[in-house]
């Protein structure tokens, strides 16, 4: 039943049918017709959704935003994860030839391009940007929690391995305006970083650094490491 739910939610983030729905209810024709379906198929979407309290179906039979539907929209990044866990499915689709190293390389080990800790070959600019941005958009998610729970008064230098395009740091940033910052990642990597808290004008106060914990010893200096993961 999990996987049938999880198909659900996202069938309705690739259709954007939340965002469909954020002005106010709509019949089940007309949710079908801009969805493209044939109003059958869109019916039996918008039921699933409703069993999941995704939406829900309104006495005139029209469907309306439910509070977890409603959630989606305001927390953007969740979408990202779910279209991201859809690679995921697509590799468990024949679990026994996956188990048995018979399968085709992994969607997911191509996503991540550390997933391979063997491959040297220097990782192409491009290939970093969706999986940067999906890094970014679920830090956000938590970075205020980890901060209220992380102690750093007192710390002189923080230093974030992995840390992806600096969202974190970024928020350590405004939090503790004395503590000096590093960020650790791949090289095209860190160079997003860098682009990017430049862009918040915390250039100075963040040395980004074109390595990752494979490469070997972490860089001296740091009286806190982070590793931040969703």
């Amino acid at each position: 039943a999990g996987f049938v739910y999880a198909q659900v939610l996202f069938a309705c983030v690739r259709f954007d049918l939340f965002g469909l729905l954020r002005d106010g209810p709509l019949s089940p024709e007309t949710i079908a017709r801009r969805l493209g379906l044939p109003p059958d198929r869109g019916l039996t979407l918008l039921r699933a959704a409703a069993s999941l309290n995704l939406i829900r179906r309104l006495p005139d039979g029209r469907f309306a935003l439910a509070d977890l539907g409603a959630a989606l929209i305001g927390n953007p990044s969740i979408a990202l994860m779910i279209e991201h866990h859809a690679m995921l499915y697509a590799d468990l689709a024949d679990p026994v030839a996956l188990l048995r190293g018979e399968a085709e390389p992994t969607r997911l080990a191509s996503y991540w391009p550390y997933a391979d800790g063997g491959n040297t070959a220097p990782v192409d600019p491009e290939s970093v940007a969706a999986y940067s941005g999906l890094m970014a958009a679920s830090q956000a998610l938590i970075a205020a929690d980890v901060l209220d729970a992380l102690p750093l008064a007192g710390r002189t230098c923080l230093m974030d391995v992995g840390g992806g395009e600096g969202v974190f740091l970024a928020h350590a940033a405004r939090r503790h305006p004395d503590l000096a910052l590093r960020l650790l990642d791949l090289p095209p990597v860190a160079e997003r970083a860098g682009t990017r808290l430049a862009a918040e004008g915390l250039g100075d106060r963040v040395c980004c650094l074109g390595q990752t914990f494979l490469d070997g010893p972490l860089p001296p200096g740091a009286d806190v490491i982070t590793l931040v993961r969703v």
